[in-house]
């Protein structure tokens, strides 16, 4: 009987050893990898406390684009009605200083109008850009001297239509483009070539009781000589001589001679 309850209490304890060494992990068991329970997925982004801190460059605050404008100055000069197309004329000739064709004065534009006015008598040389001056600039950025047609030798050529006049030689104008005044309405100067065959210092004209300066004379009774009104009164005119201004009446005097080819060509407006 004693034998039989040993046996009874010994099974009994083989029994709870195995019971618990069933329920722990195969590591403990001695076989296979570890089972883990499940991570729940996790952002991309860290968690401020797990990553350095980053500070964002602030924005670029946006440029304005704006369009740029032209800076106005008062000028000392009056601006004229015909500012733009005197800019435009003293351009195209760029000879007579700095000119910025915007139609708006500048005290810059103002200092090279006057001097073209000085030089070709316009009265007064003030810098506006008037009707007188826009006419003179216009006329004279319109001449083109190939149409003098001058060859290589010296010629003296006056564009009727345009009432402007220069010298050539040597395939070069040497003087001007200037400004004439020829004949008026029955007294047109003719067109054509001529010759200077008569020349004074200062001739006397008997038809029209007047002395004509540095007078060099090509046709008939035409000649070159200095005006003895004022040259851009265009509502009147000559009686077929070609008008200069003093300063190129002397220059034209002293630089034609006896046998001086002159070549007019076109004709007067009006005649």
């Amino acid at each position: 009987m004693r034998r039989n309850r040993a046996v009874a209490v010994i099974a009994g304890a083989a029994a709870a050893l195995f019971a618990l060494t069933a329920c722990q992990p195969d590591s403990q068991a001695g076989g296979g990898s570890p089972t883990l329970a499940p991570v729940a997925e996790t952002s991309s982004v860290a968690s401020p406390s797990a990553s350095p801190s980053i500070t964002a460059s602030p924005s670029p605050t946006p440029t304005k684009t704006t369009t740029p404008t032209k800076t106005t100055t008062t000028s000392s000069c009056q601006q004229g009605p015909r500012q733009k197309e005197v800019e435009t004329a003293l351009a195209k000739l760029g000879t007579w200083g700095p000119i910025v064709v915007d139609g708006h004065q500048t005290d810059a534009d103002c200092a090279t109008i006057k001097k073209f006015q000085k030089r070709f008598g316009i009265s007064p040389a003030n810098g506006r850009a008037g009707d007188t001056t826009a006419s003179v600039a216009k006329r004279l950025a319109a001449t083109d001297p190939a149409k003098c047609q001058a060859g290589t030798g010296l010629v003296a050529c006056v564009d009727l239509t345009h009432q402007t006049t220069y010298i050539m030689k040597g395939g070069k104008v040497i003087w001007g483009p200037t400004v004439t005044r020829t004949g008026m309405a029955g007294y047109a100067t003719p067109s054509g070539w001529f010759k200077i065959f008569d020349r004074s210092p200062k001739h006397w004209s008997n038809p029209y009781k007047v002395w004509l300066p540095s007078w060099q004379q090509f046709y008939n009774g035409d000649g070159f000589h200095e005006t003895t009104t004022y040259i851009h009164n265009t509502g009147i005119g000559s009686h077929g001589c070609v008008n200069l201004l003093k300063v190129d009446a002397q220059k034209y005097y002293a630089t034609l001679g006896y046998g001086t080819k002159v070549h007019l060509y076109g004709r007067r407006p009006g005649t």
